[in-house]
């Protein structure tokens, strides 16, 4: 099976709920062990780490501020001693902070919302790159956004903003990595429903016209991410590299 994770070695960041979770699971199902990396809620990680041992896969919990560099590379570190090495990287952390118009954001918050979505990735990627260049087949998975080509809703031009960034990040270590053998790919979803991100941040009603407008006609789940994520993380995927790949439900097309 192409998709057969079995042996490989994955640490998720940003793991301890809602899309995170269910990426860290779905690579379990494929046989992966994986370290679930948080930066606040403790038992929302456990309780993943929990299931994904009785998927019969080893697993680790890891707090850490992936805005810090030196923390970043302590949860990466973390990671590789606990199951071994590393063999993916799914950087997945990030937030919308909160919404604010350019006129009125302050720089703390331009500078939070760029740091946990970006800066981020750029810790936690170059940690990672020593010990992804001694797998056999080392993937990076980053997470961007559909804001990152639309703009995203009102209030979030500084989350939109840093996803494109991440979007140009990916591109651009695919490239580099390309030589080590090492993919490096980007998740794009759309309206993803029932997660903390939309359930802090966008009204009831907004969600229900957002869905009206989707060709599929429903929201995505966050099964919809982890399963393109496992693909990604793969042999199936191995000649795919700097893409970014849209889960919106057809509500975007490049």
């Amino acid at each position: 099976m192409q998709n057969d994770l079995t042996g490989r070695r994955a640490l998720v960041t940003g793991a301890g709920h809602g899309i995170g979770a269910a990426l860290a699971l779905g690579l379990a199902r494929a046989g992966a062990d994986v370290a679930v990396h948080y930066a606040n809620s403790a038992q929302g990680a456990e309780e993943i780490a929990d299931q994904i041992r009785a998927i019969g896969c080893k697993s680790t919990t890891i707090q850490g501020d992936l805005t810090d560099s030196a923390s970043a590379t302590a949860v990466v570190e973390a990671a590789v001693e606990s199951l071994g090495g590393l063999d993916i990287l799914v950087n997945n952390a990030g937030h919308l902070v909160g919404r604010a118009t350019v006129g009125e954001m302050t720089d703390e918050h331009w500078h939070k919302v760029v740091d946990v979505n970006l800066s981020s990735l750029f810790y936690a990627s170059r940690a990672a790159i020593p010990f992804l260049t001694t797998s056999t087949s080392g993937r990076i998975v980053t997470m961007a956004s559909l804001a990152a080509e639309n703009g995203g809703g009102a209030g979030s031009v500084a989350y939109a903003a840093a996803k494109a960034g991440v979007v140009g990040f990916t591109r651009g270590l695919a490239k580099e990595l390309a030589g080590d053998g090492i993919t490096v790919n980007a998740l794009a979803p759309g309206f993803i429903g029932d997660t903390p991100f939309h359930n802090t941040f966008t009204p009831a009603a907004a969600q229900e016209g957002i869905v009206a407008g989707i060709p599929l006609g429903r929201a995505g789940t966050v099964e919809d991410v982890a399963g393109v994520t496992t693909f990604l993380a793969s042999d199936a995927a191995g000649y795919v590299t700097g893409q970014v790949i849209d889960i919106n439900g057809g509500l975007n097309f490049r």
